[in-house]
């Protein structure tokens, strides 16, 4: 498969750490960051690459060369005037005759790319982002997708979003079929997300791959900091869903928002004190943030699955709001009791996903290949540290109570400052 890396940046915000160095060209402990890009595409096979320059392109073209060096076969196509971030995609068109890659050189990542492209084959769309949540979605492009994984709405940043929103952003990482760019393209220069990307949503022909793995932009000072330091310690390795994760598994009702009983109105939803510091110290320690909780409401007929997942979203945007944020959220809809008005029948069953059994944990486990002996479970009733000792995991009870749990704690945040940080 073609990889095709858009390097023309010039990487204006942070020239003022490197005002002579094309963005592509910054270092990252010592190595160019486009470098460390094309050594791991060539460690997992990706290697016959096409890099689009521009700014300060004889300095990428002279450390490159063909790529022998680094294992790889590289060409290039030199943009003598700017042509947007797309615009040089329908120069080469020719030589895209299959699906391809089509990543940033700007940004520091670390992903299985392979896992990535089997899941854009299985979904047979004409493009797959690659997705994930971050601790600034208030500024990001937000992607909108079903059940199914299928986007439907594409909302940039100076478009008006929804009061409450999921915390899923384009990473800038695509699987691209080529019959996505038969299109009319009347101007030279070329916006990827707005011109090509986005209105193809709501087609069926464009999906989100969602992962927790490293992908982070490097374009301020602060954040190329913080790139830096991930490399370091490690987390931009560590994070590749090759290796495997940890994770702390989250109750929702009574662990992260006020226990209410069957929470059935959004308005009703209410963080507990603590919990978005704790679940920002989550995301800072190498553990995965997952939710998994029982929701027999949807069963019951009282509340739909649009219902849900507005009042997730509600909690997703008030994490993000404060920094933090969610790997995945898995809810069991059923409830194995019958005979009630306004239940849902099919959903009436017995199934390995409502808690005390472990699906939800084997499921989230699955995707983001998890370790769960590594792993906490942490909630605050007897069904939760019995669905973590059924899945291998370490479990925490946020109470009083004795249900042979591992560790008990008053809350969340207090299990975090104890056990993680």
């Amino acid at each position: 498969m073609k990889v095709v890396i858009m390097a023309g940046g010039r990487g204006t915000r942070i020239s003022e750490l490197f005002p002579d160095i094309p963005k592509p060209m910054i270092p990252v402990c010592g190595i160019p960051v486009l470098e460390r890009e094309i050594s791991s595409l060539k460690e997992q096979g990706f290697t016959d690459i096409i890099l689009t320059v521009g700014y300060k392109a004889e300095s990428i073209m002279q450390h490159f060369g063909d790529g022998r060096k680094y294992g790889v076969q590289i060409e290039y196509f030199v943009e003598k005037e700017p042509l947007g971030n797309a615009g040089a995609l329908f120069r080469i068109k020719d030589k895209l005759t299959e699906d391809f890659l089509l990543l940033n050189a700007d940004a520091m990542f670390n992903v299985d790319f392979n896992r990535f492209v089997k899941f854009h084959k299985a979904h047979n769309g004409l493009v797959t982002l690659f997705t994930h949540p971050n601790n600034h979605p208030y500024d990001s492009g937000l992607i909108v997708a079903n059940k199914e994984k299928k986007v439907e709405q594409w909302l940039t940043k100076e478009d008006k979003r929804p009061k409450y929103y999921q915390n899923r952003v384009n990473a800038g990482l695509h699987v691209i079929n080529p019959e996505a760019l038969d299109l009319k393209v009347t101007t030279d220069k070329v916006d990827l997300d707005r011109q090509v990307l986005k209105p193809l949503c709501s087609s069926g022909k464009i999906y989100c791959y969602d992962s927790p793995e490293y992908v982070k932009d490097m374009g301020t000072p602060e954040r190329y900091e913080t790139v830096c330091k991930d490399f370091e310690n490690g987390t931009v390795e560590a994070r590749n869903l090759k290796n495997k994760q940890k994770a702390i598994f989250l109750d929702r009702d009574g662990t992260i928002n006020k226990y209410v009983g069957f929470l059935r109105n959004i308005e009703q939803f209410e963080l507990l004190s603590g919990v978005s510091e704790a679940i920002r110290k989550i995301n800072q320690s190498g553990y995965l943030a997952v939710v998994v909780t029982n929701q027999p409401v949807i069963a019951r007929g009282e509340v739909t699955y649009t219902e849900l997942q507005e009042i997730h979203n509600k909690m997703e945007t008030i994490l993000g709001k404060d920094g933090a944020y969610l790997d995945g959220i898995y809810f069991c809809p059923h409830h194995p009791d019958k005979g009630f008005e306004g239940e849902v029948k099919e959903l009436k069953i017995n199934c390995n996903c409502r808690k005390p059994n472990p699906g939800l944990l084997l499921q989230a486990a699955s995707d983001f290949n998890i370790n769960l002996e590594q792993s906490w479970m942490i909630g605050d009733g007897k069904n939760d540290i019995q669905a973590g000792k059924n899945a291998g995991c370490k479990t925490v009870l946020i109470g009083d109570d004795e249900f042979g749990q591992d560790i008990t704690v008053y809350s969340l945040l207090e299990f975090v400052n104890q056990i993680v940080c």
